[in-house]
């Protein structure tokens, strides 16, 4: 199992369907599901910038990787 099924499974689906009875745990998965990815993006950020002037190749290279990754997602690694 991914870490991604396996998330998927812990938050449950966030896609409303126009049902009130539905749609209302729908969008707590989706207010905790936003939650979750806003700490995630912080940590991918914390690694870019703290890492950046890093001499050690292992610390330049998540570095990289990390701001990379951010410029990917169209997300600056200063944002707060």
């Amino acid at each position: 199992m991914t870490n991604y099924i396996f998330i998927k499974k812990i938050l449950g689906n966030i896609n409303p369907v126009g049902e009130s009875h539905v749609d209302t745990d729908r969008f707590e998965n989706l207010k905790e599901t936003t939650e979750l990815v806003g700490m995630l993006l912080s940590d991918i950020r914390d690694v870019a910038h703290t890492n950046k002037t890093a001499y050690e190749h292992s610390r330049k290279k998540a570095s990289e990787f990390a701001s990379n990754f951010l410029k990917e997602m169209g997300i600056s690694e200063y944002e707060g």
